[in-house]
């Protein structure tokens, strides 16, 4: 049996743009594009999850808004589903601790850069909207 892992990912936007995240050469799936985000842990909501997420990898912090769509990916024998949920900038400036570059990107941009399979369900909704 496959074990499945529950990861959240934000939409974050200002603006008429949405912040992406490039995945560095050294994690799984290098150098793709994400929403940036991460598991979320057995005591946590998605929501809680997520904002803790942004904060530990972006040094900002995000209030965690509509959910956006969910997208699964086999890798290996692990089952990743990701939700991403839209989100608003509250403080800081967003910093890449984790990943190889962010990028604030238009909605109509997002269908130019090659995001991690997961993704692709809420890039496809975002792009619509743009």
């Amino acid at each position: 049996m496959k074990r499945e892992v529950h990861v959240v990912g934000a939409a974050i936007f200002k603006d008429d743009l949405v912040l992406v995240a490039l995945r560095s050469a050294t994690m799984p799936l290098p150098l793709l594009w994400e929403f940036p985000g991460g598991k979320v842990e057995a005591s946590e909501t998605p929501q809680e999850a997520l904002a803790r997420e942004i904060f530990e990898e972006l040094e900002c912090s995000v209030e965690v808004g509509e959910f956006v769509a969910r997208g699964e990916h086999l890798v290996g024998e692990v089952k990743v589903v990701l939700d991403v949920y839209g989100c608003e900038l509250q403080a800081g400036t967003p910093h890449a601790k984790e990943h190889a570059e962010i990028r604030w990107v238009s909605r109509s941009a997002l269908k130019e850069l090659e995001f991690a399979p997961a993704d692709l369900p809420a890039v496809e909704k975002l792009a619509q909207h743009a």
